[in-house]
């Protein structure tokens, strides 16, 4: 028969080789089949470890854009907060400022009526120069809180104040020195000059220095 001769070869000292022979072609494909698994398996870590990359690089962009949301948020809610402060701290200011240069303002009338109607002024004339001072020295003390307008009308008032106190002073010296009475025209020089810086320049002053801190303090809202 045909199957004879296979089974002569299988009897036969042959056997031993062919097993050996069977064995290392399983054993062959057994590591081709394991290398195919290991290749396939480090792939598997490759694409996860390149997904959890992606995954951590998303999150600190997350965390990252997060941070900058909140220092935006942050720097939104500081300027409000730092605007506000300014308004009090510039109404405060004006608060004590006004005041101050009214009684000045009021107390120099005083004394230069006095002066003009040839009547004693008595402590008229020191209390108009502490006022002057007072005002001075709160304006400095307050500068830094005022506004260049405010701050520029206010120089100028007391200034304009204090130049009519020196003209009332000065004819009183007058009076003091010689022994007749000051002619008519000095008199009139003096009650010129009294009324223009006073009652003229001094008042426009006043006048457009409500109006410069009603418009920073009364006309607008409070941030």
């Amino acid at each position: 028969m045909e199957t004879d001769p296979l089974f002569s070869v299988l009897a036969g000292d042959n056997l031993p080789l062919l097993l050996s022979a069977g064995a290392l072609l399983i054993a062959l494909i057994a590591l081709w089949l394991a290398s195919g698994a290991g290749r396939e398996t480090r792939r598997d870590v490759e694409t996860l470890r390149q997904k959890t990359g992606v995954l951590g690089r998303e999150m600190d962009d997350l965390r990252v854009s997060h941070f900058h949301g909140q220092d935006l948020a942050n720097r939104a809610v500081a300027p409000a907060e730092n605007d506000t402060a300014r308004y009090l701290a510039e109404k405060e200011a004006y608060d004590r400022l006004w005041p101050q240069v009214w009684h000045l303002h009021d107390r120099l009338g005083m004394f230069l009526r006095a002066v003009e109607g040839g009547e004693a002024p008595g402590e008229l004339r020191l209390e108009a120069r502490n006022a002057a001072l007072e005002a001075r020295n709160l304006l400095n003390r307050n500068r830094p809180f005022c506004n260049a307008t405010v701050e520029e009308l206010v120089t100028r008032l007391i200034d304009t104040e204090i130049r009519a106190h020196l003209a009332a002073c000065q004819y009183l010296d007058l009076l003091k020195e010689v022994s007749t009475t000051p002619s008519d025209h000095d008199r009139r020089v003096l009650q010129d000059k009294c009324h223009s810086l006073h009652e003229g320049e001094s008042r426009e002053l006043m006048n457009r220095l409500a109006d410069a801190i009603r418009a920073r303090v009364i006309n607008v809202s409070c941030p």
